[in-house]
């Protein structure tokens, strides 16, 4: 009996022993409620770092900008500055050129102009010597009276006289000829107005019949070589007032 009634509380420690190693304790309910709050702490931290992190990256990028629209500026200038300088060197250029090219071609029409002068009045002063040979044409042909080349009775010297006559003038026409091809020109300014370039006036006097200003007589002929006045002709002028 005595066993039975030590034996029946060392049983019942034994049970509640079991019982409160089986049981679990509240501790892992407070240790979940730590483990929530610390995700949301490290939450709100790691925000502020991220928006400060943010606020800095903004505000180097502003400062990035303004530097590189200023350097951009810079540049755009510089570079207007470099086109202006070889706009204005093109257009020093462009106007030396022209002006080269406008002198040479100046010297090659003066050159082109002094070489066709040069041949055209070549013979100028041989022309100046000549043209006295061909007066003496012109006045023996004068000498001979028109009357008697028109004579119905020739006699054996007058036909001899007008045989010669036209010797005279056939050689006159083939050395006029001859000296035309080269540039010399005869020309006779009877009846035309006085131009004191190509005539000159040896003597003037009036005639009613005739328009004043006017060549009524010449006295010796004048020539041109290749238009230009080798030697005035001599002239009567009309001088009615």
């Amino acid at each position: 009996m005595l066993r039975n009634a030590l034996s029946a509380p060392s049983r019942a420690v034994r049970s509640s022993l079991r019982l409160s190693a089986q049981t679990p304790l509240p501790r892992p309910q407070f240790q979940s409620m730590a483990a929530r709050a610390a995700p949301l702490s490290a939450r709100w931290y790691g925000s502020e770092t991220d928006s400060a992190s943010k606020t800095s990256e903004a505000a180097a990028e502003a400062t990035t900008n303004g530097n590189g629209n200023g350097n951009g500026a810079d540049e755009v200038a510089a570079v207007k500055k470099q086109l202006e300088a070889k706009d204005a060197e093109a257009r020093e250029w462009k106007d030396k050129y022209l002006r080269s090219v406008a002198e040479s071609r100046n010297v090659q029409e003066r050159a082109t102009r002094d070489m066709k002068s040069a041949r055209d009045f070549a013979i100028q002063k041989f022309a100046q010597d000549l043209v006295d040979s061909v007066d003496n044409f012109d006045r023996a042909l004068a000498m001979v009276p028109e009357e008697k080349l028109k004579a119905d009775e020739r006699t054996e010297h007058l036909k001899d006289l007008v045989n010669l006559y036209e010797g005279l003038k056939m050689t006159e026409r083939i050395l006029m000829t001859t000296l035309a091809k080269h540039g010399l020109e005869r020309f006779d300014p009877n009846g035309e107005k006085f131009n004191p370039n190509e005539h000159e006036a040896t003597f003037m006097a009036p005639m009613a019949d005739k328009q004043d200003n006017h060549v009524f007589h010449t006295q010796q002929k004048g020539f041109r070589l290749n238009g230009r006045i080798l030697r005035p002709a001599k002239v009567g002028v009309v001088k009615n007032k």
